[in-house]
C-alpha cells in the first residue's frame, strides 16, 4: 500500500533556520530529495521578504525547478503572494489558517474569520487558473498562547478550507505537544466533514511524539504524511521545540511496517547530510546518525 510524503524541507524547514540558503544550493537539495524519490515537495514560499528573507529567491527557485519532474508547490500568504506565484509559473500552492484564535492575530495580524475570507479569495482565484491548493491548519493539538484547542475549531477550519475547494488538508500540530490518543480524537472530529483520503497529519517532536502520533493516524486511514528532510526546521513559537519528523524516521518506520514510499532512504540520508552540512548544524535525523556509524 502507498503512502505520499510531502517533503517540507526546502520551505518549512529552511525557512526556520538562521542563514539564507543561496538559491543554487536549494536547487541541489531539491535534486537530491527527487533523486531519492520523493515527488511532492514544497519549495519556497510567496511572502515578503522582509518578513521571510530566507525565502526572498522565491522566483528563483521556481524559476530553477520548472524542467524538472515532481509536484512542486508554494505557501501563498495573500492576493498579492498569488499573483506573485502565478508570475512564476507555480502549479500547485498553499494556504494557512489556524484552529487558534490568538495564534492567527499574533502569527498573521487577522482573526480566524478575516483569514478563512481571504483564503477563499485566494482559492477563488487560483482555481480559476488551475492550480492545485493545499490548506495547512495550524495548532490542531495545541496552542503556545492558548492551550488546548476545542476539536470543533479545528474540525470548522478545515472544513471550510475544503469547502472553499482546497484539494488537500494538512493538520499540523505547530508546537508538538499533540500524543497518539489527542491525535485520533482530533482526525476523527475533522474526517466527519473532510474525507480521509483528503487529509494529510503535519506533526512536529518537540516533546518526541511525532512517529507515535503519525503511527495512530495511519492507523485510522492516513496516506498522507508531511515530513522534513533532517529534521529541518524549527518551532519559534515552543521553548526547546525540535521542529519537524525528520523524513528519514517516517520513510524507516513505515517501510518497516510494510507500505511503500518509493523514496531510498540512503539516497534521502545523503540529501540530509548535504544541507546540514552546508547550513554547520547537526543532522536531527536519528535514522542518518544510527546508519552512519553502520
Amino acid at each position: 500500500m502507498n503512502i505520499k510524503i510531502v517533503e517540507v524541507g526546502p520551505r518549512d524547514g529552511l525557512q526556520n533556520e538562521k542563514i539564507f540558503v543561496p538559491t543554487e544550493q536549494k536547487l541541489a537539495f531539491i535534486d537530491k530529495l527527487l533523486a531519492a524519490g520523493l515527488k511532492h515537495i514544497e519549495v519556497t514560499s510567496f511572502v515578503s521578504p522582509k518578513w521571510v528573507p530566507q525565502m526572498a529567491d522565491h522566483h528563483e527557485v521556481m524559476a530553477g525547478i520548472q524542467n524538472k519532474l515532481g509536484y512542486f508547490s508554494a505557501l501563498v500568504p495573500n492576493i498579492k503572494g498569488l499573483e506573485n506565484a502565478l508570475a512564476a509559473s507555480t502549479k500547485s500552492i498553499a494556504v494557512f489558517a489556524a484552529a487558534s484564535e490568538t495564534f492567527s492575530q499574533k502569527n498573521i495580524n487577522q482573526s480566524i474569520d478575516q483569514s478563512l475570507a481571504q483564503f477563499k479569495e485566494i482559492i477563488t482565484q487560483a482555481k480559476l487558473s488551475n492550480l492545485s491548493i493545499r490548506g495547512y491548519v495550524s495548532c490542531v493539538l495545541g496552542c503556545p498562547y492558548e492551550g488546548d484547542i476545542a476539536l470543533k475549531e479545528v474540525e470548522k477550519v478545515a472544513r471550510e478550507l475544503f469547502n472553499a475547494g482546497c484539494n488537500e488538508i494538512s493538520l499540523g500540530d505547530t508546537i508538538g505537544v499533540g500524543t497518539p490518543k489527542k491525535a485520533v480524537a482530533m482526525l476523527n472530529a475533522v474526517a466527519q466533514s473532510v474525507p480521509i483520503e483528503n487529509l494529510a497529519v503535519h506533526f512536529h517532536d518537540t516533546y518526541g511524539q511525532a512517529l507515535a502520533n503519525i503511527y495512530a493516524c495511519v492507523q485510522k486511514g492516513i496516506r498522507i504524511i508531511d515530513a522534513s528532510c533532517a529534521g529541518l526546521g524549527g518551532c519559534p513559537y515552543a521553548k526547546g521545540a525540535s521542529g519537524n519528523v525528520a523524513t528519514e524516521e517516517v520513510v524507516y518506520m513505515l517501510e518497516g511496517l510494510g507500505f511503500h514510499t518509493g523514496v531510498s532512504l540512503p539516497q534521502l540520508i545523503e540529501a540530509g547530510n548535504s544541507i546540514t552540512q552546508y547550513l554547520n548544524i547537526a543532522n536531527r535525523s536519528k535514522v542518518a546518525n544510527a546508519m552512519a556509524v553502520q
